[in-house]
């Protein structure tokens, strides 16, 4: 079926609920860091399906223990007969999550039902009612995760009274307009909510991303992390790590707080964590996930396909040191766009760690965003056989997530390709009457 029937066919059936566009493309299957449309064309792809194949895709070792595991036991629910593989996992996720503190997991499908988990075990393992999080973070869809979460994109649902939202430390960006003492600010700010709306001794929890993804890519300044960790401890306040988008060695760690060298009391992961099968964990203090019995409960959490799939995940993120390769792939990319930075005034900031990278697009140097010219890039990258997405409040960041396993020759290629089609806009060779139906998050 033509990409442009299947489209059209999606209009009629699948909800808008389920739409977030950036060009046209239909997937017929995909190999590696390669997507073939359903015409044949093959994509270099930086996207990662937002972060989710981060060992690459259609990997024949997940494949067999997929195939292995569903012949042994199919399903059985972990709730009520449990099997070995979610305590194997359980395992490895509490070995690789720093702290000697006793730590339990618990597994769900989403990042949304895993930040679910934290907005009501949080509030009742502390024995308080408020959570503080931050403006342009991300958290998920449900209705606790949603009211944690301070995107623009979220803006129109009812969330719980219970959450107060901050600025996030943006250097690029800041909140105050002045660019001088930026955690500093931040810091401050956190104090003033604690001196009116938000009492510290009222105050459960702190749930933040060391890097704001859908937020843009945002980085905080450094020693941030280290300051909230150090002001959650004197005030007894849990302090939470959302890892769902960023972590488990995409920055070139395990999780990307370990660049801060902080601990939290909870970590929060999914997308990556099934290598392309839904499952999600929280990893945390065990007074936090044994604060209620049976008091988040979803059928298939935890299930023998999901659980399996996740145990080889890890396995190969390690075998194949795809940490290390994150760190010199990112580094290659980041060299590259600095260079790509002087040739075009539109480029306003290229940041990240690792494989996480953000590319915020401004319409001079005086960092007004543009997000016409953000999902144009991103439009012409995909007709020039490059796929990205944009990200940000703004949606002004092109978003670098590629899978961990991309090469040296294909970060280089994909410069090349993304220098194209920033010269094409730059030049004016792009027809925007295209973009009608695919701005992303605009």
């Amino acid at each position: 079926m033509k990409p442009e029937t299947i489209i059209e066919r999606e209009k009629k059936v699948i909800s808008k609920a389920l739409n977030l566009r950036f060009h046209p493309i239909s997937v017929e299957s995909a190999s590696g860091t390669r997507i073939i449309d359903t015409e044949g064309t093959s994509y270099l792809d930086l996207t990662a399906g937002w972060a989710v194949a981060n060992i690459g895709y259609s990997r024949e070792e997940v494949a067999k223990v997929i195939y292995d595991q569903y012949k042994k036991l199919s399903f059985t629910t972990q709730l009520s007969a449990p099997s070995e593989t979610m305590t194997l996992l359980a395992d490895e996720l509490i070995g690789i999550s720093p702290g000697t503190f006793e730590k339990k997991v618990w597994f769900g499908h989403s990042g949304s039902d895993a930040n679910e988990f934290i907005s009501k075990f949080i509030p009742v393992a502390a024995g308080r009612s408020k959570m503080i999080s931050f403006f342009g973070s991300y958290h998920g869809q449900t209705m606790g995760a949603s009211s944690l979460s301070g995107h623009a994109a979220q803006s129109m649902f009812e969330g719980r009274g219970n959450v107060v939202k901050i600025p996030y430390p943006n250097e690029f960006r800041p909140f105050s307009g002045i660019k001088e003492n930026i955690k500093e600010q931040a810091i401050h700010f956190l104090q003033e909510v604690f001196a009116t709306v938000c009492p510290p001794g009222e105050t459960a929890g702190v749930i933040i991303e060391a890097i704001q993804s859908d937020g843009g890519m945002v980085l905080p300044p450094e020693g941030f992390l280290q300051a909230l960790r150090e002001i959650c401890d004197q005030h007894g306040i849990y302090l939470i790590l959302d890892e769902v988008k960023v972590g488990l060695g995409r920055t070139g760690k395990w999780f990307a707080f370990e660049h801060d060298n902080i601990i939290p009391d909870a970590i929060v992961v999914g997308k990556s964590l099934g290598a392309g099968v839904p499952i999600s964990a929280v990893i945390g203090r065990k007074e936090i996930m044994d604060a209620v019995a049976a008091g988040h409960m979803f059928t298939a959490s935890g299930n023998p396909i999901s659980t399996a799939a996740a145990i080889e995940n890890l396995s190969i993120i390690k075998e194949e040191n795809l940490m290390s390769n994150a760190t010199e792939r990112g580094k290659q990319f980041l060299t590259g766009l600095e260079e790509m930075k002087k040739k075009y005034n539109f480029i306003g900031d290229v940041r990240g760690k690792g494989l996480a990278i953000g590319i915020e697009i401004v319409g001079s140097r005086s960092t007004q965003p543009d997000p016409l010219a953000t999902a144009a890039i991103c439009y012409r990258a995909y007709e020039l056989g490059l796929l990205l997405y944009t990200v940000g409040i703004h949606g002004n960041v092109l978003e670098i997530t590629p899978p961990l396993i991309i090469n040296k020759d294909e970060v280089q290629e994909a410069l090349k390709l993304l220098e194209t089609a920033c010269e094409d806009i730059a030049q004016g060779n792009f027809d925007y009457t295209k973009l009608e139906e695919y701005t992303g998050w605009g």
